[in-house]
This record gives structure tokens, C-alpha cells and sequence, in this order.
């Protein structure tokens, strides 16, 4: 028998993209649907949703919904079903989902996305007739309020059904001023330490880890790291409190859209095998960043430009990595300083590096598949899809050893080398010298072809599909509905 899954978040590939949630949540409900789940997903009506579903179908309307009159309607995510929360006071926004022009959270995004969670816990609970789900799913603080109303305010003669709670990255938690809790259309037993309450105030993300029957994570070593509190980032104690009901599940790739040897986006198609068509991909891309044409190493980094991201250290050395040979193509945004300290190593270094302010999915492509190396420097990471795609396009990653870079990258030590086995390049601090370390071992690396090709090889020919992964969100599902 089926088991019917509502995946509610604020993003999801192909209609909404800042980050990685949106290609997790997209790529599931294919992921879980040969292990016997039919799953939902439900995002916010953004415009660019809107236009994509056009009129959809009207499931539910509310008079108001956290203060404003809001719809349900049925469309299709591919082939797989979606409901869109369409509330235009609350998302008929352009540009970015969470922030307004001048780079800043809007100031109502806790009525927002109580909404979101706010519908999804009624509808996962019944609201809609015909419309039965088994489990409700819900990603990130955004969504993190459904389990919480499923808990401490459930819909009104719904069902009882559990919930999951992942976590994508615990540094970003929902954490709004106390005068918002009457607003939230919560009862009073709510405002406590296992409720909503947090340092005085409300925690959507907090509150969504105390409610669910089962919280994950995207990799099994980020759920170990988030126990201590340089991960925890203030809620270890109540990870450690949950013990078994925490777990990693590293996520997967779309096996389809990352595939250098189908890929529209790229200029020469390749395979493990046939490794030498990578080389027109190179040199399109140096064309592209106007970069200097060479033999040399061709780094690149696909990244949000943040200190998460190992970004500041990054920016310190460039002038070591182009001086020993290397060149460097950076697709990214986020911190203003970082964005000018990248320009500004460019404008020192014509030809041999290359930025690019912004995000283009099809460049990421492209980026991929003509790189030699992928940078990650992250200072923490739950699980990162750019080593991933990297591993499937032979753009060998060279990652900080957290999170799950180190699930899923082996290092190119001697004894891995020596087994045959590496895949990439692990270091430990994210300080100066030990990237610098790192990006020589790189270079190194490069100059013999052979073992280059070798490490290459390996990664390619890694499963890193949503196969397993999908597995085991079902068997968790099944637990959890007994």
C-alpha cells in the first residue's frame, strides 16, 4: 500500500531556486515513488509559481488565514503532484522568497511562513476532502511551523498524523520577537521551553524539532556534528534530547539533469571513459570568464559568497593560487566584501580569474564540466550538492573535511591513492595556509595525468542518485505510521 507524504518547504526546483533545499525538495517525491510513496509537495505562491501553474485548481479557501485571505490549489510539479498556498499578501513578491530589495528579511516573514505551516498542518490533518495523507514532511525553519500546529493546534476534527523535520542547515532558524506569538493562532501552552518559546522569543525552527515525531538531517556526519555546539548553533541540547529520533540521510543527485553525457548545457558531452572531450568544455569556459588559455589547473567555485563558506579564506589565497600556476572561475553572491575582494583579485590578475556576480544554473553546468577542480571550503556544511555534481563531471572536489564533503569525498592520501580509491582532496582547518595545502596537493595532483584521470574516473563513477536516499526516507515513513 501507498503511503501519502505532504512535503511542505519554501522552495523547490523547477519553479522556485536560491539554494540546494529547493533541489532536494524537488528531486523526492521521484526519489521515494519506486519505494511506495506517493508524495505532495506544497510551496508558496511566489510569481514565479503562479505563472508556471497558471489558474490550477481551487482546493480550499480561507476568509483568512494569519490575517489574510489565502487559496489552495491543485497543480502538478512535473509528474508529481503540488499544492500551491496562493495568499498574495503574504508571496506575491518578485525577486528573492525571504528578503526585499535592499538585501533585508522581510519584516512580516513570520506571518508568511506561520501560513505556510499554518495550511500545510490543516491539510496534512484532513482539511480537504479526498485529499488524505499519511505523513507530513516539513523542510527548514520556513516550514518548520506545520509540525507545530499539527502538535498544539491541530485542524478541528482532522486526523492525527506524524511528522518529519529536516534540517538543511541549522544556522538558519526563524527566530522572531515575542509580540508575534499572538499572532500565530497558537494556545497558550505553546509559549514554553518544549513549545515555540526560545531565548524569549518564538522559534520556528526550534519549534518544529520539539514537534515532529522524527527530525533528519542531510548527511550522516552533520547529524553527529550538530549534537556539538560549534554545529548546534544553539539547539544541540535539544538535538541530543531527541537521541534516536535524529538521523542522517545523505541526499542525492538528478541523475538526469547532472549527466555529462546527456547534457544540453554544455559544449562537448563526455564519459569516464572518454575524458578527453572534457577539454572543449575547458576551453569554453576560459573563453567564457575570459580567461587565459593553458595546460595549468582551472579551479572553479559555485557558491553564495558567505563565511559559511570558507569564502573570506578563499579571497586570501588567490594570490598564491595563481601564482603557482592555477586559474580560477567564481559563479556566486552574498557578502559584499567578499564580492569586492573577489573583484578586486580579478582586476589584479587579468586572465587568470575570472568572477561572475549572480547565479546561472546553466553556467553552474558548464562550470562543471570544464572545470579541473571545485573549491569548497565550507566552514560547516550538511551535506553540499556542488561536490556531488562535481564527483559526476570529473571536476575533481577539493573540500573541507565536515558535513557531508567528508561523507562523501575520499581523500587523495596515500593510502587511497594507492588503493585506487580517491575521489578528491579533504583538509581540515579552514585557515589561510592549510587551503593554500590544499590547492598545492591539488595542483600536484594535476601534473600526474594518469593518477588525475584515475581520481577522476573514481568520481564518476560513483552513485550519488537518490536511490538509496529514497529508500530510506520510505522505510523512516513506515516507522513513523507503524
Amino acid at each position: 500500500m501507498n503511503v501519502r507524504v505532504l512535503s511542505v518547504a519554501s522552495e523547490a526546483l523547477p519553479l522556485v531556486k536560491t539554494g540546494g533545499l529547493a533541489d532536494v525538495v524537488g528531486a523526492l517525491p521521484a526519489a521515494v515513488e519506486p519505494h511506495g510513496v506517493k508524495m505532495t509537495v506544497m510551496v508558496p505562491g511566489y510569481p514565479s509559481v503562479m505563472r508556471a501553474i497558471g489558474k490550477g485548481r481551487q482546493l480550499h479557501a480561507y476568509a483568512s488565514l494569519v490575517g489574510e485571505p489565502a487559496r489552495l490549489l491543485s497543480a502538478r510539479i512535473g509528474d508529481h503532484a503540488l499544492v500551491v498556498l496562493d495568499a498574495p499578501a503574504w508571496f506575491s513578491r518578485e525577486g528573492n522568497p525571504y528578503t526585499a530589495g535592499d538585501g533585508k528579511d522581510w519584516p512580516d516573514n513570520w506571518r508568511r511562513f506561520a501560513a505556510l505551516g499554518r495550511a500545510a498542518a490543516d491539510l496534512a490533518g484532513g482539511l480537504v476532502k479526498g485529499k488524505r495523507f499519511d505523513l507530513l514532511h516539513a523542510h527548514d525553519w520556513q516550514a518548520a511551523m506545520a509540525p507545530a500546529y499539527l502538535r498544539f493546534a491541530p485542524p478541528e476534527g482532522g486526523r492525527a498524523v506524524p511528522s518529519v523535520m529536516t534540517i538543511h542547515n541549522m544556522a538558519f532558524q526563524g527566530w522572531f520577537g515575542a509580540e508575534t506569538f499572538a499572532g500565530l493562532g497558537l494556545p497558550r501552552s505553546a509559549w514554553s521551553m518544549h513549545g515555540v518559546e526560545y531565548h524569549g522569543g518564538v522559534g520556528f525552527l526550534k519549534a518544529g524539532l520539539e514537534a515532529a515525531s522524527a527530525i533528519t538531517t542531510v548527511s550522516p556526519t552533520y547529524a553527529a556534528e550538530i549534537r556539538d555546539p560549534q554545529f548546534g548553533m544553539g539547539l544541540e541540547g535539544l538535538i541530543v534530547s531527541r537521541g534516536e529520533r535524529v538521523r542522517g540521510i545523505l541526499n542525492g543527485i538528478d541523475t538526469v539533469q547532472w549527466n555529462p553525457e546527456t547534457d544540453p548545457e554544455i559544449a562537448e558531452r563526455f564519459t569516464a571513459r572518454k575524458l578527453d572531450r572534457r577539454l572543449r568544455n575547458k576551453r569554453a569556459l576560459e573563453e567564457e570568464f575570459a580567461l587565459e588559455p593553458g595546460d595549468g589547473p582551472l579551479f572553479v567555485v559555485i557558491s553564495r559568497l558567505t563565511w559559511q563558506k570558507g569564502m573570506d579564506v578563499l579571497v586570501e589565497v588567490l594570490d598564491h593560487l595563481v601564482g603557482i600556476g592555477a586559474r580560477l572561475a567564481v559563479l556566486g553572491a552574498g557578502d559584499a566584501a567578499m564580492e569586492q575582494g573577489l573583484r578586486q583579485a580579478a582586476a589584479r590578475h587579468p586572465g587568470r580569474i575570472g568572477v561572475l556576480v549572480g547565479y546561472d544554473e546553466a553556467l553552474a553546468h558548464r562550470m562543471q564540466a570544464g572545470g579541473d577542480a571545485i573549491l569548497v571550503p565550507s566552514r560547516f556544511e550538511p551535506c553540499g550538492l556542488t561536490q556531488l555534481y562535481g564527483l559526476a563531471y570529473g571536476c575533481v572536489p577539493v573540500v573541507a573535511r565536515t558535513g557531508g564533503l567528508a561523507d562523501t569525498v575520499i581523500d587523495a592520501n596515500p593510502a587511497a591513492i594507492a588503493a585506487g580509491v580517491a575521489t578528491g582532496i579533504q583538509f581540515g582547518r579552514i585557515d589561510r595556509q592549510t587551503l593554500a595545502h590544499a590547492i598545492d596537493r591539488a595542483v600536484a595532483l594535476y601534473g600526474d595525468r594518469d593518477e588525475w584521470r584515475r581520481i577522476q574516473r573514481n568520481g564518476m563513477r560513483c552513485d550519488f542518485s537518490w536511490q538509496a536516499s529514497g529508500k530510506a526516507y520510505a522505510d523512516l515513513y513506515r516507522s513513523l505510521i507503524g
